[in-house]
């Protein structure tokens, strides 16, 4: 099984971490901490998990998971993550992140910025529009009716499918919404953005999604 590295052990970053051990793979947590303030997470997690700064979760992991306050993205090491998959879970909260005039306009989006700082990594974009709680308590075997979906975005075809084959383990349906730049479909206070949805029901969601300048939102 491949080994998923978590760049961030927050709420969503701590949840994927349990979902990944409970479907059968190793991950190695970090954050901007020590590792050793991760033990309580890491005993809970099990011997299929350990604690490591950022350059060994990217050193180490298959997948690597960067779930970070999206001001900090430009810390997140770069050279240890070439060539691998990049799961973005990143969102842009102003009044936490501080205004960064690209997003403002609307010129780029959140996974466009960590891709342009990560330019040799195939980022893709998942698992930021459903609550953190969630993420352990929604998923169903695959063909199970009514399943819920979650959106990717991505540049490399065969990125997606990869982790489109990571969310069937995880026990969620995927739809995929596009390249990098259609990310703000699914990003907050957009319809697809918190509730459960099907993937019918979601790729509705996606394509009613409007930009923040035609909903009046900052």
């Amino acid at each position: 099984m491949p080994t998923i590295g978590l760049i961030g052990a927050g709420h969503i970053g701590s949840q994927i971490a349990r979902l990944a051990v409970a479907s059968g793979y190793d991950v190695v947590v970090s954050n901007s901490r020590e590792p050793d303030t991760l033990a309580a997470l890491v005993d809970e997690l099990g011997p299929h998990a350990r604690a490591a700064t950022p350059v060994d979760a990217a050193r180490t992991g298959d997948f690597v998971v960067v779930t970070i306050p999206l001001k900090n993205y430009r810390n997140v090491p770069v050279e240890p993550l070439a060539g691998k998959i990049v799961i973005d879970t990143n969102n842009y909260y102003p009044q936490r992140d501080g205004h960064i005039p690209e997003l403002d306009n609307e010129s780029t989006t959140t996974a466009e910025l960590l891709q342009a700082h990560l330019p040799a990594s195939k980022v893709v974009k998942a698992f930021n529009h459903i609550y953190a709680a969630e993420l352990t308590t929604d998923g169903q075997p695959a063909g199970t009716p009514n399943r819920r979906a979650l959106a990717i975005a991505g540049d490399d075809p065969q990125a997606k499918e990869a982790v489109t084959r990571l969310l069937d383990r995880f026990g969620f349906d995927t739809v995929d919404a596009g390249p990098l730049k259609e990310g703000w479909r699914f990003q907050r206070d957009t319809p697809g953005y918190g509730p459960r949805r099907t993937a019918d029901a979601l790729r509705r969601d996606l394509a009613a999604a409007k930009r923040y300048a035609d909903m009046g939102k900052p």
